[in-house]
């Protein structure tokens, strides 16, 4: 992320994204009062399967290609393929802003966690069934990743001991 001297906005269009987070904090901590007053803490396991839900949400926004219809007003995408996709902000000011949050997954991860938060304050049974569904795929995001890196492995490590091989036959004769 470049600096704030070398973007087309200014401090108060970071406020404006920082004030709406925290007016929607707010709102989601005030729900939550007047839902459940003697709510409990949440366990490490309910912390571990919202992370997971939360990850997957944001690469959702920030990768893939069903939400390029909520990025396109705020980021032009260039790239081989949607995962590899160079995200540029667009325009000046707030909209810059906006693109910004929106090419990065550790921020659009904030307002993520922040919406799952808000929705369990809502509802708890629809942030249950959200948080799963969500936790499911970023576990299956994580094993594909994992899956993908291990075959890369086994590829190269078979290629490197098939080139050796093809250089001994060839050495050899």
């Amino acid at each position: 992320m470049k600096p704030l001297s070398q973007t087309p906005t200014a401090p108060w269009n970071y406020g404006v994204l920082s004030a709406g987070y925290g007016v929607l904090l707010a709102s989601a901590a005030w729900t939550a009062q007047r839902r459940r007053r003697d709510e409990r803490p949440p366990s490490v396991s309910e912390l571990a399967w919202g992370g997971l839900a939360t990850f997957a949400l944001a690469q959702a926004l920030v990768h893939e290609k069903v939400e390029v219809w909520l990025r396109a007003p705020f980021l032009s995408e260039s790239g081989r393929d949607q995962q590899d996709a160079e995200h540029e902000p667009k325009g000046s000011g707030l909209r810059y802003a906006v693109g910004e949050l929106l090419s990065c997954t550790r921020c659009s991860g904030a307002w993520a966690a922040l919406a799952l938060t808000a929705l369990h304050a809502a509802s708890p049974t629809a942030a249950q069934t959200a948080t799963r569904a969500l936790a499911l795929a970023g576990a299956n995001d994580l094993l594909e990743s994992g899956f993908t890196w291990a075959r890369a492995q086994a590829n190269a490590a078979s290629a490197k001991t098939g080139s050796s091989q093809q250089q001994r036959r060839y050495t050899s004769s």
